[in-house]
């Protein structure tokens, strides 16, 4: 069963439309990466699911039932790129106050920042101020806030920004933990790489439509391109073959492009009969990035694309 369901989404600013009716499906316990390039309409579409912007056109249904911003608030956590913390207030306090108005008695919100910042080594911070802690420190902060209450909806925006290597994969390992236990997580960043190692599905949206959704593995093998690279005991000195193109060459290895109506098979057989030692094998799939860059620039694979799922 899908959490979160959003239908027919629109909304509009004066002449601009910033979410051009957008749907899509969030199954429980997924970690979903909403992707696009600034101005893509990610931002707008997170307020109307968060229930700060009310759509023009559409609905949006939350565990099967229409959303109420009012009553579903405490379903749902998050996490806005720009830092939503009080500067003066201390750290322990703030984190307690966040923590109640999600709906914790006092002793349960104690309870739960305690628990958090334990496991986040925060005890030492209880008493200083927003404005003391760097962006890193701010960050941790930010995310304990919007998880501690269990939320069943967690949306993080650029959750790593300005954190070392061992502290995002703290938050990684988190985000991870908290999709295990049930929670349906929306994360939105500019970083492909994060969203190949978190995420489960994406969706790319431009220009306010949706133009990509899937599971990663489903839009990677949508957007190969026969790419394969071959390790070599020693590259022969002359070959050609319809088979493939060479269209890359590092120490031992190839990259080639496999021809259309040839299979992965009949290259190793051409390099066997070439009495060639192959060392490695492998499938050469495109990037988050590649396919990213390929599909919000314009290409006419983009405008393929576009003109079947618009």
């Amino acid at each position: 069963m899908n959490l979160l369901e959003v239908k027919n989404l629109k909304k509009y600013f004066a002449t601009q439309k910033a979410v051009d009716d957008i749907s899509f499906g969030l199954r429980k316990g997924s970690i979903f990466g909403l992707l696009g390039p600034n101005g893509a309409g990610k931002t707008t579409l997170i307020r109307m699911i968060t229930g700060i912007f009310y759509p023009d056109e559409g609905e949006i249904l939350l565990n099967g039932k229409t959303f109420d911003p009012i009553n579903d608030v405490g379903q749902i956590g998050y996490m806005p790129e720009e830092r939503g913390l009080y500067k003066k207030m201390k750290i322990g306090e703030q984190a307690v106050y966040l923590a109640q108005l999600k709906g914790l008695s006092k002793a349960e919100a104690v309870a739960k920042v305690k628990e958090w910042f334990i496991k986040f080594e925060m005890q030492s911070w209880w008493n200083k101020k927003v404005e003391d802690l760097s962006k890193g420190m701010g960050q941790k902060l930010q995310f304990v806030t919007t998880v501690l209450h269990e939320p069943k909806l967690i949306i993080l925006d650029e959750p790593f920004s300005g954190l070392d290597p061992v502290n995002s994969n703290l938050i990684k390992d988190e985000i991870n933990n908290l999709a295990k236990k049930g929670a349906t997580i929306i994360f939105s960043t500019h970083r492909m790489e994060q969203v190949e190692e978190i995420c489960d599905h994406i969706i790319l949206v431009n220009k306010g439509k949706k133009i990509l959704d899937g599971s990663v593995n489903e839009v990677k093998q949508q957007f190969k391109e026969n790419l394969y690279s071959i390790g070599l005991e020693q590259i022969p000195v002359s070959f050609s073959s319809s088979h493939f193109e060479v269209i890359g060459k590092k120490d031992n290895s190839l990259v080639i492009k496999i021809g259309n109506g040839f299979r992965p098979n009949d290259v190793l057989q051409y390099f066997i009969q070439q009495n060639a030692n192959v060392v490695s094998f492998n499938e050469m799939l495109p990037s988050l990035s590649d396919i990213f860059i390929k599909l919000v620039e314009g290409t006419p694979l983009a405008r393929q694309f576009q003109s079947v799922t618009a």
